[in-house]
């Protein structure tokens, strides 16, 4: 099989991923995805570097194992933490969130004098600073502001979007980033696009949201071009969410993860498997 037209890995600690996968089916029609969701060993956020950096080199090659032309680690705090170790250990193009995320927020408020940019995550991403840096690399004058939202997690997948305890938390979580007037506010978090109008409706209508999955997606589609990788062969029927073109792997409770899929996305993957993660080497079917 030609390189180009291999499948494009995604892999994140669970199911907040799904976004990300979800943008990049949108953008990328006549490509192929296979998912892996490390559900037996969420969340990543509270595990240390060390650890992150192995469960991300495992899910790595478990991916590169299955034959995919690019990765692209749709976890924030895996992206944070392992991208280095990652590109090393499977020597091909690696993608991350962070970075196009932090690019995008600049890009889009590069008409004000002094952009004010706002970034909301987890507690992990937000203490490793790399939403920050990733800002600062491309703008050495945005003014930066950063909170920690983890609540939003659980209530997003659960689908709590539109009840009043979802907003009431949304106010209490986002007051200082309301109160910093932001231009833009980056949705540093892979569940907190399912959440977007509730953040839309606290923080103003006049606040630009960034949505990482869908800045990665963008950037996965030039990278493809530019390396000429993009699938030359059209899809020959409409490509819809989960067909059974794209393939999923979880680590553990994969009917949780089709229930959650559903809300997420609408529809449940037509290949789901579940598979246990041994070690880099040793991957076993269940």
């Amino acid at each position: 099989m030609q390189l180009n037209t291999l499948p494009i890995g995604i892999f994140d600690s669970g199911v907040g991923g799904l976004t990300v996968y979800r943008a990049l089916h949108e953008r990328l029609p006549n490509e192929r995805f296979i998912y892996l969701g490390d559900t037996a060993r969420v969340p990543y956020g509270t595990k240390s570097m060390t650890t992150v950096e192995r469960y991300a080199i495992e899910n790595s090659l478990f991916l590169a194992s299955r034959g995919i032309k690019m990765l692209v680690v749709a976890c924030n705090t895996a992206s944070a933490l392992a991208l280095p170790a990652i590109r090393k250990a499977v020597g091909f193009d690696v993608a991350g969130v962070i970075g196009p995320g932090g690019r995008k927020a600049v890009e889009i408020t590069k008409d004000k004098q002094k952009a004010r940019i706002g970034v909301i995550a987890t507690e992990a991403t937000v203490a490793s600073n790399a939403y920050f840096e990733a800002i600062r690399r491309a703008s050495e004058t945005a003014e930066i502001c950063q909170g920690a939202c983890p609540l939003f997690v659980p209530l997003a997948e659960e689908n709590w979007v539109n009840e009043p305890e979802t907003a009431s938390i949304a106010a209490r979580y986002l007051a200082e980033i309301k109160t910093f007037a932001p231009d833009a506010l980056v949705l540093g978090c892979t569940h907190y696009p399912i959440l977007k109008d509730v953040i839309q409706q606290t923080v103003g209508a006049n606040v630009k949201l960034v949505d990482s999955g869908e800045a990665t997606a963008d950037e996965v589609l030039h990278l493809l071009r530019d390396k000429g990788l993009e699938n030359p062969n059209a899809v020959e029927s409409s490509r819809k969410l989960c067909d059974d073109l794209d393939h999923f792997y979880v680590t553990d409770a994969a009917d949780r993860f089709a229930r959650v899929a559903e809300r997420f996305l609408g529809v449940t993957p037509s290949k789901l498997e579940a598979i246990e993660v041994y070690g880099a080497d040793r991957l076993t079917k269940i």
